[in-house]
């Protein structure tokens, strides 16, 4: 079972190691002639070195580098910052952009500055290491288990039963820990009826009303100008590209289906998207850098909408190149015109190598959702479609927020 740290293959870590820390040093800053200080006499858990404009400082294996003015902006003392809020009391635009500390200590715990008024700052160490520029390069905002359908059927991922769920927070735990690793997750015993599945889809987070209503019927009538509203197959997408912020969640829950096929289609877009970087890492880089307009007109009865949403496929978090968001609907892509004449083949063939990935029988996980399962998405990760169907089938469904149920993780202790 492969746990996806990020991208991070494309970053440089030399200066993880202690033993190349004064080769890599001379590389980097060949012309410095200042002094290095350490914690105690001989110490090496933390030097720190002064600059014109920042400070230097390698602590617990990572090379730090701080701007004054950042430290002087982020002081957490009382009259800067407010701990009762977890707001900045400070105001920064009166900092000096050409302040400097007046002396600097460091202890084998803490960073103490005192700037030119008095004012005195004081950082531990641990703190600086995990919001320094250098320490979220190592770091991993959504840690997440990638799967094609062997992985995900060998993890005997649990579904969580419905009154546990909503009962209790050890069940809701359970689901939002499989959620979050997996990108999907069920819940099971549910009833089948749309206000159960409202009041499922509240446990975790607040309804996001859309141009398709609250909470919706899914049916085969044609009611939308949508494929979906068809009995017809729906190959591997995720929703509301069109969007400007796509929507983070989406749940279904068949009540009924009488008839035959219908099943549902899984694939994990970030399993797909990582094979991209290895096999062809400039397919991928292509991918999270040209922007793209996705589009959806309707015009149907008394539905009248015309949305677009622009942005590359794949998503990524500069600072650590960690994919958080694909945006790929080949029914709604809107006419390439974001993209030069010289770019544009090249682009085409980065997508045909996702396709490529995406497409492949051993990512598929096809599972067929029957009354009292319900399935809840993650529409920034996981692709889903369906195969056709006959006779009647109804689902009912919604999107969810996705800062609301990432807000619901964290406030049960998880790191989400």
């Amino acid at each position: 079972m492969h746990v996806f740290p990020s991208t991070q293959c494309l970053l440089n870590r030399n200066y993880r190691h202690q033993s190349s820390w004064h080769q890599c040093f001379r590389n980097v800053f060949p012309t410095t002639t200042a002094r290095w200080h350490h914690t105690v006499p001989e110490s090496l858990n933390c030097i720190w070195q002064l600059h014109n404009d920042h400070l230097e400082l390698r602590y617990a294996g990572t090379l730090m580098r701080f701007d004054y003015v950042w430290l002087r902006d982020h002081c957490r003392s009382a009259s800067c910052y407010n701990a009762k809020t977890n707001q900045r009391s400070l105001d920064t635009a009166s900092v000096d952009l050409c302040i400097k500390p007046k002396t600097v200590r460091v202890d084998e715990t803490t960073l103490f500055l005192t700037w030119p008024d008095g004012h005195v700052t004081r950082y531990g160490l641990e703190w600086l290491v995990k919001n320094s520029y250098e320490g979220q390069k190592e770091q991993v905002m959504h840690p997440r288990i990638l799967w094609n359908a062997e992985i995900y059927q060998k993890a005997q991922v649990p579904s969580t039963d419905c009154k546990s769920f909503l009962e209790t927070n050890e069940g809701l735990k359970e689901f939002l820990q499989n959620f979050l690793l997996y990108g999907i997750a069920f819940v099971e015993n549910v009833p089948p009826t749309k206000d159960d599945t409202e009041i499922l889809a509240e446990r975790v987070s607040l309804i996001r009303e859309t141009i398709y209503g609250r909470m919706w019927y899914f049916t085969s009538d044609f009611s939308r100008g949508d494929t979906a509203y068809t009995k017809l197959a729906l190959d591997r997408h995720t929703d509301t590209t069109y969007f400007q912020e796509p929507c983070g969640i989406q749940v279904f829950h068949c009540l009924k289906h009488e008839g035959t096929g219908g099943r549902t289609l899984l694939v994990d877009g970030f399993y797909a998207a990582e094979k991209v970087l290895q096999k062809a890492p400039e397919s991928f880089e292509l991918l999270s850098k040209v922007p793209l307009k996705h589009e959806y007109v309707e015009n149907v009865g008394g539905c009248h909408n015309h949305m677009i949403g622009v942005g590359p496929v794949l998503n990524i978090y500069p600072w650590n190149n960690e994919l958080y968001l694909i945006r790929y609907n080949n029914y709604d892509r809107a006419v390439i015109n974001t993209v030069p004449y010289d770019v544009v083949h090249r682009w085409y063939a980065a997508h045909r190598t996702l396709t490529t990935e995406l497409r492949r029988p051993e990512n598929e996980l096809w599972v067929k959702l029957k009354p009292g399962k319900a399935l809840f998405v993650d529409n920034w990760r996981v692709l889903h479609g369906r195969e056709s169907f006959t006779g009647y089938r109804q689902l009912c469904g919604c999107y969810l927020s996705r800062d609301d149920v990432l807000n619901t993780a964290r406030f049960l202790g998880m790191k989400a």
